[in-house]
């Protein structure tokens, strides 16, 4: 664990492992390794704001995939239990700029804290190591809390985030779904006979990553690399599943979800356009349902959608979930910035016309540095 300063100081990052003390004007406040110290696995599962996103298996697959040191910052001394935190992950990259992160591709992440002033005296030292460490930002993705006005931290990006309550019966869950956009594509599904898999078999990762990259193809955007797929697949062992409906053994559509707690997690999902007519998605989503029923769960995390995506939210909406808006906040505040429109540009301009071993050797380069 480390031992973190003063909000107005510069400070060089100690080696791992070493306990470092500089007082801080608001608070003291301790770095921790949330992948060599046990107590922050102990605050998770005991933490009821606590999300997948904030296991150490979700921060050992970034590790593994990205390189992403993960650290949490804490007002919890070496000798106490870890009551509250803060994690993050350091993103050096020479591209776009070096920042803190909480957490990267989380589509939220929750500081888990006691209060407001708890949270705020975290995010004064995160300001501080911002501006006194050549760090371009520092970005949150509270689900719930907001930092205080005198952080700084001011909201930048906006989406919409759902989840579909699983109380209800399974027979109730169905007829609570629109009529036409989701139980006739259902029955549509099972008319063609669709073929189900599921797992995390080499041979069901290369159906799902071929979907990915025909899918963000569509949406003018680089796959996220191989590596990250299968990183996940490890850190979470028999809790993730990939999910491929297929017609005439022919993929379709896919989707990948994660089992934590008493939810299950929608993270990705993927589809040939050719195809949609079938129903595969809609399909797989139900008996995703089915599943957590079957399992006692009770919630499915449908994830977070770009509030410009109308269909998607449409789609989530669907089946009943509830949605809700989610900011991820920033400091400096970057509300206003235009930063990324020329790369959308140029990327609308150029993936169309280039093969799939391009598309994908983009994204092993690129998503090392988007965090």
């Amino acid at each position: 664990m480390n031992v973190v300063g003063t909000a107005a100081a510069t400070c060089a990052s100690p080696a791992r492992g070493v306990s470092i003390q500089r007082e801080s004007p608001v608070a003291s406040i301790y770095e921790v390794d949330p992948l060599r110290d046990a107590r922050w696995e102990a605050l998770v599962n005991s933490h009821p704001q606590a999300s997948v996103f904030h296991c150490t298996r979700w921060l050992n697959a970034l590790k593994a995939a990205y390189g992403y040191d993960p650290i949490v910052i804490t007002s919890c001394s070496q000798e106490e239990a870890l009551t509250n935190g803060l994690v993050f992950c350091r993103i050096e990259s020479w591209l776009t700029g070096r920042r803190f992160v909480s957490l990267p591709f989380s589509d939220d992440c929750e500081p888990l804290v006691s209060g407001s002033a708890q949270l705020d005296d975290l995010l004064l030292y995160i300001r501080a190591q911002v501006e006194h460490g050549r760090w371009k930002y520092a970005e949150i993705r509270p689900a719930v809390c907001q930092p205080g006005s005198q952080t700084g931290f001011g909201p930048s990006m906006a989406y919409r985030s759902h989840r579909l309550d699983l109380s209800a019966s399974v027979q109730e869950l169905l007829q609570n779904s629109h009529r036409s956009c989701i139980q006739r594509k259902i029955r549509r599904a099972e008319r063609e006979k669709l073929q189900y898999e599921e797992g995390t078999s080499e041979a069901l990762l290369r159906k799902f990553y071929e979907l990915l990259i025909v899918t963000r193809r569509r949406q003018f955007l680089p796959p996220q690399p191989l590596s990250w797929f299968r990183a996940l697949a490890a850190a979470f062992d028999g809790s993730l599943k990939i999910r491929v409906a297929s017609k005439d053994d022919l993929p379709v559509a896919s989707i990948l979800t994660i089992t934590h707690r008493q939810s299950m997690i929608y993270k990705y999902g993927c589809s040939d356009a050719r195809f949609h007519n079938l129903g595969g998605m809609a399909w797989l989503f139900w008996r995703t349902i089915q599943e957590a029923k079957q399992c006692g769960l009770e919630v499915l995390e449908m994830g977070r959608t770009d509030i410009s995506n109308l269909g998607l939210i449409a789609f989530k909406e669907h089946w009943g979930a509830t949605g809700t808006d989610l900011n991820y906040w920033t400091y400096p505040n970057r509300s206003g910035t235009t930063e990324g429109s020329w790369e959308r540009r140029v990327l609308r301009k150029t993936i169309p016309l280039i093969p799939d071993l391009a598309l994908k050797a983009m994204g092993n380069f690129l998503y090392r540095h988007v965090g």
